[in-house]
């Protein structure tokens, strides 16, 4: 049976149809200057369309994806289309010379049962869950459907000779400016564009148009976007496109019951490092209920400096002795320096390095082998500080920011050899570590270590690569919007609690 969403803006529950998802990936990339298809450029570790793709491989509502791309450029895709990666695929085809073209190949493919068609950008790569949903959604009611979101700008329309002074000044209110997922019952925009082909002067720059135009007896129903589902088109865009992924990271994945993680975690292996006290411990804890053979490592109960290499391995070959295997691995250790640059020591200057950064890379090149063979899973932790540097926290931000590259690294380089990497990214949380460097905070400012635990865990057990998983104690777009106001109040916090003190150490590290 198909999910619902009962706060979805039709009010209906989800089609049970099919739902078959076609990326249109016909772009050359002209505009942005490149050789290249502008979906193939890579920003925050993958190409764009495989962003994309995955959004929709995501979607439970999803069953089936068909990819149109620019011709001469289906071996890239074929690349990212690794076994296993993205088994809703099931058909790779060559686009045509313009969007219209490229649609109606799409619709020559899907046969002849009736179905929900849902097409997609290849280069809206930030398309929510929620919008995707309610684009569904709204298919129970309508046989076709917008996404689109108002416009900020007034919109002018100019003469038509010349195109240089205005002929009208449109209002406001009533403009929407149109994104993607358009979706459409199967047999509607077939109709539409078999009555186009009759027309000798038919042109329309997207789907919905030609509906509007040759079959205006079908209402278009319109379902909000949002400002973030941009098309890169531009060569700024490819830039604010990469920025947006490192500010809008990834909703936590779907809640599990104890019996579906059981089924997941029983006769498997993690290990731990910094798993003494604080998130570590409880992520043991967690996955240990759950049937899992969890070993921790720290520096006050086995004596594991991460900084050391020799100790990695010592830990790896001690899991491998003990069970045979390494299924899962999670990195919770880490150091807190604080203070001006100008003024730390080296011996700071390296233990933060170590520790922070260096540790994550030693700890991913000893056991890759181990979770090859298991295709496993490794997750690192970083911190809000790594989207931007603040003032005496410059080793710690800057380090944090180089493990959210490494990890979105290493999840494209190891796609191919079945292992996930993910980062998770928690909000001020309440440790033993936090407590030692800024004191008592008050009472519900911070999530609880049980809290990153959880979602931890879940992204762990997840199908999901290569993602930046936020953490918060409050709704994320309220976070986001609170962002700066959030930060700054931290800053001010924290120096007032700061007395120059030492270097703190997680004596889970």
């Amino acid at each position: 049976m198909s999910p619902s969403r009962a706060d979805a803006p039709y009010g209906r529950s989800v089609s049970r149809l099919r739902n078959v998802a076609v990326v249109l990936a016909g772009g050359t990339g002209s505009r942005v200057g490149l050789s290249i298809p502008k979906q193939l450029i890579k920003v925050a570790g993958k190409p764009i369309m495989e962003h994309t793709i995955g959004v929709l491989q995501a979607s439970p509502l999803i069953d089936e994806i068909i990819i149109l791309m620019t011709p001469g450029h289906l071996d890239a895709v074929r690349a990212m289309l690794r076994p296993g990666a993205y088994p809703k695929v099931t058909q790779l085809l060559e686009g045509a010379e313009t969007r219209n073209a490229t649609t109606k190949r799409a619709l020559d493919a899907l046969g002849d049962e009736e179905c929900n068609v849902v097409f997609h950008d290849a280069v809206r790569p930030l398309l929510s869950q929620k919008v995707l949903d309610d684009c569904v959604a709204a298919l129970e009611e309508y046989e076709a459907v917008d996404t689109a979101i108002p416009s900020a700008d007034t919109i002018i329309q100019v003469d038509e000779a010349t195109g240089r002074t205005i002929d009208d000044v449109l209002r406001r209110p009533l403009l929407r400016r149109g994104q993607t997922p358009q979706c459409f019952r199967l047999s509607v925009i077939r109709r539409a564009y078999e009555r186009a082909a009759d027309d000798p002067s038919f042109e329309a720059t997207d789907d919905c148009t030609v509906v509007l135009r040759y079959c205006p007896e079908v209402p278009i129903a319109v379902v909000p976007g949002e400002e973030r589902n941009m098309k890169v088109t531009e060569p700024i865009d490819v830039y604010l496109a990469d920025k947006l992924f490192q500010l809008n990271s990834d909703d936590t994945p779907t809640s599990r019951s104890d019996a579906e993680y059981r089924a997941l975690l029983e006769g498997k292996t993690l290990v731990v490092f910094g798993g003494s006290y604080g998130i570590g411990a409880d992520i043991v804890a967690l996955a240990e209920k759950h049937g899992a053979r969890a070993l921790s490592f720290s520096r006050s109960t086995t004596g594991t400096h991460v900084e050391r290499r020799d100790d990695i391995v010592a830990a790896c070959e001690h899991a491998l002795a003990a069970t045979g295997r390494v299924d899962l691995v999670v990195n919770t250790s880490g150091v807190l320096p604080r203070g001006d640059l100008a003024e730390t020591s080296e011996e700071t200057i390296y233990l933060s390095n170590d520790v922070n950064y260096l540790a994550p890379i030693h700890i991913a090149q000893v056991f890759h082998p181990h979770l090859r063979a298991t295709n496993g899973s490794l997750l690192l932790f970083t911190s809000s500080s790594y989207t931007r540097g603040r003032s005496g926290y410059s080793l710690y931000s800057s380090a944090k920011a180089a493990v959210v590259n490494l990890t979105q690294a290493l999840a494209d380089e190891w796609a191919g050899d079945g292992i996930r990497v993910n980062c998770v990214n928690p909000e001020r949380t309440a440790t033993p570590m936090r407590t030692k460097a800024f004191g008592e905070e008050p009472e519900g400012s911070l999530l609880t270590s049980e809290s990153v635990a959880e979602t931890s865990l879940g992204v762990l057990v997840s199908p999901w690569t290569g993602h930046i998983v936020d953490v918060r104690r409050e709704d994320k777009l309220a976070s986001h919007l609170d962002a700066a106001a959030a930060a700054a109040a931290a800053t001010m916090d924290e120096q007032r609690a700061e007395d120059q003190a030492p270097v703190q150490v997680s004596t889970g590290g």
